[in-house]
């Protein structure tokens, strides 16, 4: 799999980055051909330093799309990854269903 990441408005750190590769590539027990992934980091100046995580992955005949906002990148992508795992549970199943 293919990891983009794109922080807008900062500079990403090295340990953040590689968190995050860890954790996408545990997608890949849901669906081993995903082709890529690409995410972007983003953060608000606001009252409260509001962080934001979009991922999105290319598997062949579908793009998911998830996006979270937190006050830690940590956990905005904790909730990122459970929906890209539910969303590729879901195909899956349909995928199985197709072929009976």
């Amino acid at each position: 799999m293919n990891v983009q990441i794109t922080s807008r408005k900062f500079r990403a750190k090295e340990s953040l980055k590689s968190d995050i590769k860890a954790r996408l590539e545990t997608l890949e027990k849901y669906n081993a051909d995903i082709l890529d992934a690409n995410v972007i980091l983003s953060y608000t100046h606001l009252k409260d330093s509001i962080k934001m995580v979009e991922v999105n992955l290319n598997v062949p005949g579908k793009v998911f799309t998830a996006k979270e906002e937190d006050d830690e990148y940590s956990k905005a992508l904790t909730k990122v990854i459970s929906k890209l795992e539910r969303q590729l549970k879901k195909l899956k199943s349909k995928r199985i269903s197709k072929t009976r």
